[in-house]
């Protein structure tokens, strides 16, 4: 059974109009989950991309980051929402399709130069993944790509994304639906 039939889709969250794709189906099945980071490790290990480090954006990306730093070898970083990083912070508000946000993280977390893997369950409205490549850029870093599971290319975010130059790869696609 492929990744997409493992996606449970809730219209109307988490307001109306809105066609929340939800992992936690994907995830809570062991070879779902499986699927997921052995198809992502192999592919970074196929492309032999350079980078030192991922970095996973609050909440499903620390699942998802961590699993794939610990399978390729990598540091992980966390993207987090604000007030729960315990040191000196730096923030980035962005949009999302229902509002507004603000994502943090440490001003120490990477070292000028580094080069990351940006890790999020989702592409919507590019938004969160954007404040994330900000944040990055601001603490020295350079985004080498970013990786969702699901891309919602409909929305527009993957198309603002590349606009700005970065790379994305997604497992899955739900387009037009």
């Amino acid at each position: 059974m492929p990744i997409k039939s493992r996606i449970r889709s809730i219209p109307d969250y988490p307001k109306k109009g809105i066609l929340f794709r939800d992992i936690t189906t994907l995830i809570k099945d062991p070879v779902g989950f499986r699927l997921v980071i052995d198809s992502l490790t192999q592919h970074y290990l196929q492309e032999g991309m350079d980078f030192d480090v991922i970095v996973g954006i609050e909440a499903r990306g620390f699942i998802i980051g961590g699993a794939l730093s610990y399978a390729l070898g990598k540091g992980f970083i966390p993207v987090r929402k604000p007030g729960k990083l315990p040191a000196d912070v730096v923030s980035q508000e962005y949009q999302l399709e229902y509002g507004s946000d603000t994502i943090e993280i440490h001003v120490d977390a990477l070292v000028a130069g580094q080069k990351v893997l940006l890790v999020d369950d989702l592409l919507a409205t590019g938004g969160t993944a954007l404040a994330a490549a900000a944040l990055v850029e601001k603490v020295g870093g350079i985004v080498a790509e970013m990786a969702f599971i699901v891309n919602l290319p409909d929305i527009g975010g993957e198309r603002k994304i590349l606009e700005k130059g970065y790379s994305i790869y997604s497992l899955t696609d739900f387009e037009g639906e």
